[in-house]
This record gives C-alpha cells, structure tokens and sequence, in this order.
C-alpha cells in the first residue's frame, strides 16, 4: 500500500473515526484505526470501531498501490495532527508487512500496524429499502432531544434516543425520567416507508451529529435497521451502531391532552431572566420558582439561596388561566427553551404538582414538545 494525500483530510477524517476507538479495547486491534487504499477508486478510507460503535470516513487520495493496515489510533492521530498542513503526506507499507512510514517534507516515523485480516468487520445491515432522510432536518432532531437522554446507566433503555417512523416521518424522543423532548416528523422520510421504531445509545447519535456538523452535505442519509444494528450512510460517510434492548416507556401517555393554565413569553428574554436567577438557583438545588399573575399579566422568577442569599425578576406574559405557582429545575427549563428556535413560546400547566409543557406559540413550529416535572414547594 502507498499513498499520498493531504494533511487538512487525513487530520480531519482521523479526528471523526477515532470517537469510535475503544477506550478499553477487548483486543489489540481494536486500538487501531483501520486504513484502506484503493487505487481504483483514488480513495482512501478509515475505520474506527469498537463493537458498538463504527465510524468510516473516506476522502480522495493520490493512491500508487491498494491494501489495507490497521495503525495504532492514538500514535498516528497525535502525529498527523502536528505535522505541516500545507503539506502532502505519504503514507507506505510494502505488501505483507506490518512496519508503516508516514513520510511529510518535514521527517518520516514509523508505526508497526496490526494486519487487517484481524480488524473485526463493520455490521453494514443494508436489508430491505432504506428510509431516505434529510440531513439537515436529522441534525436537528438530534440537537432537539439528545440533552434530554439519560446519563445513568442502571436505567439503560433511557441512555438512547427513540426514533419512531410512521408515515414516512420520523419522531425523535428522549426522557431522563424528569424530562421529555419530542420531535415530530423532523425528518422528512419518503411517503410509504415501512413503520419501525428503535433506541439508539445516545452516545452513538452524538457522534453522528458531529459528523452531519463537521461535513455537513446535501445528500440525504440512508438509514438501515436490522437485527440489532443501526446504519446510517451519507456522502462518503457510515455510522453503524447497535441499539438498545428493551421496551422505551410510551411517552405519548405523559403529555396532558388540554391545560387549565397557559402563559405566552418572548423566548429569548425569558432565557436570559433565567440564567440571572440561576446564578442563585444554582447555590442550593437548582430551584427557580415561578409565580403567574394574570391581573397583572406578570411572571415572576424567583429563586432562594439559604444563607446566601435571594432574588427575583418579573416578565411581561400572557396568562390565561387563575394565578398559579410552580418550581422547577432551572437547568432543564433552560435545556428546554434553548432547543426551540421560536420567537415566543408557551408555558402549558394544569396544576403546581402536574407536568408542565413549553411548546411553540400558535403561530410557530409545532413540531417539538419539552415535557418537564415540576418541584415540589414546601408552603
């Protein structure tokens, strides 16, 4: 195998394939990335994966000979990194050896490699028809939900985001038990696409939308799903990942169907207000209260820090409803409103002890709905 290509792209592709090198590899090879040259083609691929996770990337290369060697991932990424970017890299390793030299204008190095032959194969499903998405709307979904994904995990189904096809439309949902973000038909699937649903581990989809952000393309995204495995291929790009075992709660039974009590706010003002308060939210539970007056068409923010201190704001909003007052987890209100991308939102509430729903107002985007439980205030 000889090659030559350019720092900017081997750099790059090395930074986005080792996110799936393990950290604790089960088997040497597993530490490696796997590189490929095909002369045919003038392209070079690399692979990162770790049994659950695969990454392949590939990008066009001077390619004098084809083959295939797995170098140690962490060695060559640190080396390429810091070598010239205005320089042509070669990158060779004679038929049936393992010693590999990567050569720039300023000095060669060494690497002993693995052989491919022992590089485990990436599960490329690719049954039946793919569901085509669009990139940019995936991406989206994505932002949308992964926050909300739990981080523990003993609750195993709750550490991945659950993606629903129905109608050719895809719904994206994620719940840490105190929470839920949903995303509707976010991603623009074809018309009679065959329904299926599936959790993927968040950690997964967080590396997809790196990759979707890093090489953003115009090319829709093929999406395979088949005995355990998801695979997502765009451009020059996979992503394949096992799913999550398990049965993920029925969310739709969370959302109240109608609410008592609804207060209508400038989203990026009512941000602002809470990340002040939080500045006191944050020295005792992370509590912000909110009080809504409709004689005066006020909310007020509030929040106490014992023996620290206190503090409260007021915002303009439309109330409907009698006047109520309920706490909340200042963070993940904050998560929540800053998913959105509406000028104004609404505040959906029956009671102080009952979920509460933001939601885009009427005249905005209607496809996302955030879900959050409220705190429990001691009279």
């Amino acid at each position: 195998m000889k090659l030559v290509c350019s720092q900017a792209e081997l750099n790059g592709s090395l930074q986005l394939v080792s996110r799936a090198i393990a950290g604790r590899p089960t088997h040497p090879v597993l530490a490696n990335v796997l590189v490929t040259a095909d002369a045919a083609a003038g392209r070079i691929s690399l692979t990162g994966f770790d049994l659950s996770l695969g990454i392949q990337t590939s990008f066009a290369a001077v390619v004098e000979s084809s083959g295939a060697i797995t170098l140690p991932a962490k060695l060559f990424t640190d080396i390429v990194s810091r070598l010239p970017a205005d320089g042509p890299l070669t990158l060779a390793c004679p038929e049936g050896e393992e010693q590999t030299e990567l050569s720039a204008l300023t000095g060669s190095y060494q690497m002993r490699g693995l052989s491919a032959e022992d590089f485990p194969d990436l599960p490329l499903a690719q049954n039946g028809q793919p569901l085509l998405l669009s990139g940019e709307a995936f991406a989206e979904g994505l932002r949308s939900t992964l926050f909300a994904s739990s981080g523990d995990e003993s609750k195993q189904i709750l550490t991945g985001i659950h993606l629903k096809v129905e109608d050719g439309g895809l719904e994206f949902a994620a719940t840490d038990g105190h929470r839920l973000a949903v995303r509707r038909n976010g991603a623009g699937g074809q018309e009679g696409a065959e329904s299926f649903a599936v959790t993927v581990p968040a950690r997964s989809l967080r590396e997809l939308e790196r990759l979707l952000s890093a090489r953003p393309s115009e090319e829709s995204i093929s999406l395979f799903c088949d005995r355990g495995q998801v695979v997502f291929l765009w451009a020059d790009q996979v992503l394949t990942s096992r799913t999550l075992e398990g049965t993920y709660p029925n969310y739709g039974q969370l959302i109240p169907e109608s609410f008592a009590r609804t207060i209508g706010l400038e989203r990026k003002p009512f941000i602002a207000a809470l990340e002040r308060i939080a500045v006191l939210a944050d020295q005792h539970n992370n509590v912000v209260k909110l009080t809504a007056d409709p004689a005066t068409g006020q909310l007020q923010l509030s929040a106490d820090a014992l023996d620290v201190g206190s503090g409260s704001e007021s915002l303009a909003a439309q109330i409907n409803g009698e006047e109520i007052a309920m706490a909340f987890n200042v963070r993940y209100l904050l998560e929540g409103l800053k998913a959105m991308a509406d000028a104004t939102v609404r505040l959906n509430l029956n009671s102080p002890t009952s979920p509460a729903v933001l939601s885009a107002d009427e005249d905005g985007e209607a496809g996302f709905t955030y879900l959050v439980m409220p705190v429990q205030i001691r009279s």
